[in-house]
């Protein structure tokens, strides 16, 4: 429920998601502590850590993406973005964890591994280089605390907007300025983090769309997510008129949009390999497309592409809060099956789904619920004094005088 203009949070409701972090919890728990399951655990905390951190990113990227555009539509929901950029300090908690795991999980810190190991001289000194535990760890923390104090920043100056109408204009302007600020840096640090987490498993693979690749996928994971709180809010009848129709099919347009973006990228990446067949590229894929990992890899380009552009096309299905409901969980279900794909195959040779997948996942979907959450019950839904809603309400009244 509301009480003017905030979300309350029943003690009941919050019961579930707090199961499904503590099942989440001791499932890693007892993962670490079983020796036959422990790199199984370590994999799959990194699926789930990442998909927290990006998630987080990705409403930071979101916000900066539609300042600079200088949209008008999102204005009424500017905080369920801003809610997800919270997710950013309980990402980092989870790949903080995952560091005392990393000597299981990175070839990078054993340098006789074969990953380790070229022919070229050239090529060995430049992955040294690179992938130094010591140079790898200062990247890594500095990506992450560039991420989480843009977050604070902007987040903080949004909230400062709700004061007064003058406190709201300044506001405007000064987001508008640090968004612009956070593209470009976004881009660099985006681009690393993808190498460091993710393809540093196998350091020998490499792919110039790889950091494009996972950049679209964190993207439409954001916009899917973004649409399904906006239209669970809708529905639940917790924001007023303000979100209207217009918003929701924006919504729909865009992870129409960009789920088929991810799907283009998907596809250009694969066909780029394959033409190419050059053993160091090749192998990544022949690798994901033995065993049982082709049925996962085609279903993943369904669930996240095929399903959502059918479904989607339609005027009436983006304008529908049942159905955009259906495909953001849709998509929000093949990222992190895209993310399993991207990882478990460096470290097992067949997929292996479990108790151990099933309640570390489950557990994350806890933690993302309890988060935004805190983060949308902390401040207004709809800001008080947001400049396009105050020109809107304006000229709403100048129209009726």
């Amino acid at each position: 429920m509301t009480t003017d203009n905030r979300l309350v949070v029943s003690r009941s409701s919050l019961r579930i998601p707090i199961a499904l972090a503590a099942v989440g919890a001791i499932a890693l728990v007892v993962g670490l502590a079983t020796e036959t399951e422990r790199e199984r655990t370590w994999l799959n905390l990194l699926v789930d850590g990442f998909y927290v951190l990006s998630l987080g990113v990705s409403g930071l990227f979101f916000i900066a993406a539609q300042r600079l555009a200088n949209s008008k539509w999102w204005s009424p929901i500017r905080r369920i973005p801003e809610s997800f950029t919270l997710l950013l300090p309980a990402g980092a908690a989870l790949l903080l964890v995952l560091a005392f795991g990393f000597r299981t999980l990175y070839p990078w810190l054993d340098p006789s591994s074969p990953m380790m190991v070229d022919e070229h001289p050239l090529v060995r000194a430049g992955r040294f280089t690179y992938l130094s535990p010591v140079f790898t760890y200062v990247r890594m923390a500095g990506i992450i605390a560039v991420w989480m104090w843009f977050a604070w920043r902007m987040r903080k100056i949004s909230l400062a907007g709700d004061a007064s109408r003058a406190a709201g204009l300044s506001a405007y302007v000064r987001l508008y300025r640090y968004s612009g600020a956070f593209a470009p840096l976004f881009a660099l640090t985006f681009a690393a983090a993808s190498y460091d987490w993710l393809i540093s498993l196998e350091p020998k693979w490499f792919s110039t769309m790889f950091s494009v690749y996972v950049f679209a996928g964190t993207f439409v994971q954001g916009i899917a997510a973004i649409a399904l709180v906006t239209v669970t809010l809708k529905r639940k009848q917790l924001v007023g008129a303000v979100v209207d129709s217009h918003v929701i099919q924006t919504l729909g347009t865009m992870m129409l949009a960009f789920s088929t973006f991810w799907g283009y990228i998907w596809v250009c990446q694969y066909l780029l390999i394959w033409y190419g067949n050059i053993p160091e590229e090749a192998g990544w894929y022949l690798q994901r497309s033995s065993e049982g990992w082709l049925p996962l890899l085609l279903a993943s380009f369904a669930v996240s592409w095929i399903i959502p552009f059918f479904t989607l096309l339609p005027l009436s299905s983006k304008r529908s809060l049942r159905v955009m409901a259906a495909v953001a969980v849709l998509v929000l279900l093949g990222r992190w099956l895209d993310l399993y794909i991207l990882v478990m195959p460096a470290k097992w040779p067949s997929p292996k789904f479990g108790l151990i997948e099933l309640a570390m996942a489950a557990g994350t979907a806890g933690l993302i619920y309890l988060v935004i959450v805190r983060g949308l019950s902390r401040a207004p839904l709809v800001p008080p004094h947001e400049p396009v809603l105050a020109a809107r309400r304006g000229h709403a009244h100048g129209g009726h005088s």
